[in-house]
């Protein structure tokens, strides 16, 4: 199916619009973590790669979510890119409430004392550099000092409202 240019069916701009529309994006999993009192971590489809001389990436992170003072504190995050048979580890890190270094999660304390968690596809310690307001939100952007993609693997995919995997 797609969208019509049938301009009988436009909406104006509003949270929901924008929330339809991008439930037809696909976008790769990531988990950010930072280190604080105690570690913080949260889901995030807004992992973007900036720019590469200097090395850096940006996610978006809701200032009501838990995470939020955590980030809004730390010197360093921990980015990680999920695997598509990471789809529990996923939701625990969008769950509100859950317990995301509980028992269940492998981690570990990394590189600056970020948090880093085990058998991800790929993952970076990044220095954060800056936090822009937008909306209800903050675009972080940080420059990566360490990381590693050696653990390889097919990525997990956030697409209408679920975690899902590629297809060939």
């Amino acid at each position: 199916m797609t969208a019509s240019p049938d301009l009988r069916n436009v909406r104006t701009a509003a949270p929901e619009l924008l929330r339809s529309v991008f439930r037809q994006h696909a976008a790769g999993v990531a988990v950010i973590t930072a280190a604080g009192a105690r570690p913080a971590g949260f889901t995030a489809t807004s992992l973007n790669s900036v720019a590469a001389e200097p090395p850096l990436v940006s996610f978006g992170v809701g200032t009501s979510s838990s995470s939020w003072p955590v980030v809004e504190e730390a010197e360093h995050v921990g980015v990680h890119i999920l695997g598509e048979d990471q789809q529990e580890l996923a939701a625990t890190f969008a769950r509100s409430g859950a317990d995301r270094f509980g028992p269940s999660t492998d981690w570990r304390s990394g590189p600056e004392g970020v948090p880093l968690l085990g058998g991800v596809v790929a993952w970076l310690v990044c220095r954060v550099v800056a936090r822009i307001p937008a909306g209800d939100h903050r675009i972080v952007i940080a420059e990566v000092v360490a990381g590693d993609p050696s653990e390889g693997g097919r990525p997990l995919v956030y697409h209408q409202g679920r975690f899902t995997a590629l297809r060939d």
